[in-house]
């Protein structure tokens, strides 16, 4: 693939993970607050984005696996996906964060108040989403302790990665809707886009009968 072709997946992949999110953004009614909080949305956004887009950096997105190279997207799926899943699993800290430089109620009584809440839907589906988020990055932390105690190994492997990472975009997705400050029509539809579109395209590859692959990178220390 020529580097043209190169060039307009990596101008796509960037203008739905990045273009997208801070158009609508820019363009929603939600009142500006300051500039710490904002950018704490921000980057809560394009976190959130960037794993739903997780599932288009696999064996699904073949012009990509065609242009890159299978072992380049592993790579990018790993940076990508540790990164945004570090900064969503500080996100219940990062909402009550502003509260250290404001007066009125403490971060520590905010954020006791808001994880106990569990009369609230919304929150409910964030805890969920994070104690799912949590054990996803363990379980791939750890994949090749894994690996090894599974008979099919990298297809056993591969199969409970997905089924995990399908479980924690419903919950999260769900939270977001219900509870995003900047949820509005345009970026719910990227949302539920990204989140339907991705797991059913995985979902279609893994139960797909074809014949079990080696993963190419299954033999690199876990922590590489």
């Amino acid at each position: 693939m020529n580097h043209d072709s190169r060039r307009a997946l990596i101008g796509a992949g960037l203008a739905v993970a990045i273009g997208l999110p801070l158009i609508f953004y820019a363009l929603g009614d939600v009142p500006r607050r300051n500039l710490l909080k904002e950018g704490l949305s921000l980057l809560t956004i394009l976190s959130f984005v960037f794993l739903l887009g997780q599932m288009f950096l696999t064996r699904i997105n073949t012009p990509a696996v065609s242009a890159f190279k299978m072992p380049l997207v592993q790579r990018l799926h790993k940076a990508i996906g540790y990164g945004a899943m570090g900064v969503m699993l500080l996100h219940p800290v990062l909402v009550v964060l502003p509260r250290f430089f404001e007066g009125g109620v403490r971060p520590g009584a905010a954020f006791w108040t808001m994880v106990t809440n569990v009369s609230n839907l919304g929150i409910d589906l964030g805890l969920a989403a994070w104690a799912a988020l949590l054990a996803l990055g363990l379980v791939a932390w750890f994949r090749l302790r894994l690996m090894a105690r599974l008979a099919n190994r990298y297809r056993g492997w591969r199969g409970i990665h997905g089924a995990m990472a399908m479980v924690f975009v419903a919950l999260a997705t769900g939270h977001a809707i219900l509870l995003g400050r900047h949820s509005e029509p345009a970026m719910v539809a990227l949302y539920l886009a990204l989140a339907v579109t991705g797991p059913y395209l995985v979902a279609r590859l893994y139960l797909a009968p074809t014949t079990a692959r080696a993963n190419p990178t299954a033999a690199k220390p876990a922590h590489s």
